[in-house]
């Protein structure tokens, strides 16, 4: 997989996420909602879903756990797919020809 499966595995999530607005919750997550609900004296909870998405998100990105899990299943990492290129097609390596070992040193 690459760069291109990656792109096009993110849109056809975001577009299922347009389908689904029905999210369950188990009783501790429900707990836990309704905890931060009251702290932050809101009855909009689609707005701490909102808030606790993007706070994921940018754990994973500072961690580097997103990178690990891009390169484990994609090849590429999250600056990789900001880009639209990867680091090789970025720094040009991949333009170069393969070295022949065997015959470099040959007399």
């Amino acid at each position: 997989m690459g760069l291109d499966e990656l792109t096009e595995d993110v849109e056809t999530a975001y577009a299922d996420l347009d389908e689904e607005s029905t999210v369950s919750f188990d009783r501790e997550t429900r707990h836990e909602l309704a905890m931060l609900a009251a702290a932050f004296e809101t009855d909009e909870t689609d707005e701490l879903v909102r808030r606790a998405v993007h706070l994921l998100f940018q754990t994973t990105v500072d961690r580097g756990t997103l990178d690990f899990h891009l390169r484990q299943g994609y090849d590429v990492t999250y600056d990789e797919y900001l880009s639209g290129m990867t680091y090789e097609e970025m720094t040009g390596q991949n333009q170069y020809p393969q070295r022949d070992d065997e015959r470099r040193y040959q007399m």
